[in-house]
């Protein structure tokens, strides 16, 4: 967790676009089963049409053409801080490979769990279709 939270850090630097626009409140590094590394950085809008740094990782990931399988993942706030992924970043990564109920999530400073940890009772359980 430790890498990738060092390389997060580097991204977590607030930035005002304009008066509508803000980013990089929350950056965001993961790390693919191959060991490749995709980052990203969220974008907050005044009209609530941004998006979290999870997913801009996660975009990254995809636009590479990489396996959607993820070793871990983490978070970082402009403090440098470690925070748990929403509830629509957990969702997309556990829909992206049923393998990903065992990415490692970091949750705080000191705590990583798997992602399985942090949605026990996912919605898809029985309904696995070999994602």
């Amino acid at each position: 967790m430790k890498k990738l939270v060092e390389i997060a850090r580097k991204y977590a630097k607030p930035t005002i676009i304009n008066s509508y626009i803000e980013c990089a409140y929350v950056a965001a590094a993961l790390e693919t089963e191959e060991g490749d590394i995709y980052t990203g950085i969220s974008i907050d809008t005044a009209c609530s049409l941004g998006f979290c740094a999870e997913h801009g990782a996660v975009a990254e990931l995809l636009k590479a053409g990489e396996s959607v399988v993820i070793k871990s993942m983490v978070a970082v706030d402009s403090s440098g801080n470690v925070v748990p992924p929403c509830g629509r970043c957990r969702e997309l990564i556990s829909q992206l490979s049923y393998k990903n109920k065992q990415t490692l999530i970091g949750v705080d400073n000191e705590t990583q769990v798997t992602l399985e940890q942090l949605m026990p009772y996912d919605w898809k359980v029985g309904q696995d279709r070999g994602l």
